[in-house]
C-alpha cells in the first residue's frame, strides 16, 4: 500500500503515539505491507522565497524517520518542478546528497515518480541515473508511473502536448535503478484488460528481466473520487489482469 503523507496521517507530520500504533496494528491485523510512502520537498511553501538545501533537508530527514516509524521502505519522494516537463528544483542533487547518510541508516529508499509526459530517455531521468551511478547509492532510485506508455485517450481527455508514448522497452535500462512503480490503470474491461495501457508487454518485460519491485494500482478513471461499488469493482478487475499477467 501507498500512503499520501499530508494526507492520510492525522496530525501530520507529527502524529501522536496512539496514532502510529493503531496503524502498525491494522496493517498486522490485515497483512498490509506499506510500501511507499509519498511525501513532498515543498521548496516553494513560504511563497516570497524557496527553501534553502538545508530547509528542504529538514524536510525531507523529517519525513525519512517518519516513514521509517511507520514501516515504509520505498519514499516517492516529490520535489518541486521548474518546467513543464516535471524538471525538478535545481539544487536536487544537494538536498538528496545531504539526505542519503539518514536514508541508508534507515533503509529507505528515496523514488521520484517518472510520470507524464516525461520521455524515461529525456534529460531529467538521464541527471538521476548519472547521480546514482556517481553516489553509488542503493538508497535513491525511480518509481515510474505507468502513464508514460499510455497509448489511448478519450475523445474529451486531456492530452499534454508535451506527451509522447514510450515504449515498453525503454524501461529496461532502468530496471536496476526502479524500486516500485505506480500500476496505473484508466478503463478496465470486463475481460480483465487495461485498454489504454500496453500491460501485457510491461509485465512480459519486468518478469524476462526479474524485476523483483512493487506495483501500486493507482486508478484515474473519469470516477476515480467516487469511492463506491464500481470503483471497488473496477480495482478488481485490474489485480485479476495482474495475476493473469504475472502468475505465480
Amino acid at each position: 500500500m501507498e500512503i499520501l503523507a499530508n494526507t492520510h496521517i492525522e496530525n501530520y507530520p507529527y502524529p501522536t503515539n496512539e496514532w502510529v500504533d493503531k496503524w502498525l496494528r491494522l496493517c498486522d491485523k490485515y497483512e498490509i505491507v506499506p510500501v511507499e510512502y509519498g511525501n513532498w520537498i515543498d521548496s516553494h511553501v513560504l511563497g516570497d522565497r524557496d527553501l534553502t538545501t538545508e530547509e528542504s533537508y529538514e524536510m525531507l530527514a523529517r519525513d525519512i524517520r517518519l516513514a521509517h516509524r511507520l514501516g515504509f521502505k520505498v519514499m516517492r519522494t516529490k520535489m518541486p518542478v521548474i518546467s513543464n516537463e516535471l524538471a525538478p528544483v535545481k539544487n536536487w542533487r544537494e538536498i538528496i546528497k545531504m539526505a542519503l547518510p539518514l536514508a541508508e541508516e534507515l533503509d529507505i529508499k528515496m523514488c521520484p515518480e517518472i510520470h507524464t509526459p516525461t520521455n524515461l530517455k529525456g534529460q531529467m531521468v538521464t541527471d538521476f541515473v548519472d547521480f546514482i551511478k556517481e553516489t553509488g547509492t542503493k538508497h535513491f532510485g525511480l518509481n515510474i508511473d505507468f502513464s508514460v506508455f499510455r497509448l489511448k485517450f478519450g475523445e474529451n481527455e486531456f492530452r499534454d502536448p508535451l506527451y509522447t508514448p514510450n515504449a515498453p522497452e525503454d524501461i529496461i535500462p532502468l530496471l536496476p535503478y526502479i524500486y516500485c512503480c505506480h500500476a496505473k490503470f484508466i478503463n478496465m474491461s470486463d475481460d480483465f484488460e487495461e485498454t489504454t495501457i500496453p500491460y501485457k508487454e510491461i509485465i512480459r518485460i519486468l518478469k524476462e528481466h526479474d524485476w523483483d519491485g512493487y506495483l501500486l494500482s493507482e486508478y484515474e478513471g473519469a470516477d476515480k473520487y467516487d469511492f463506491g461499488y464500481e470503483v471497488g469493482q473496477t480495482l478488481r478487475k485490474q489485480h485479476i489482469m495482474l495475476k493473469n499477467e504475472i502468475g505465480d
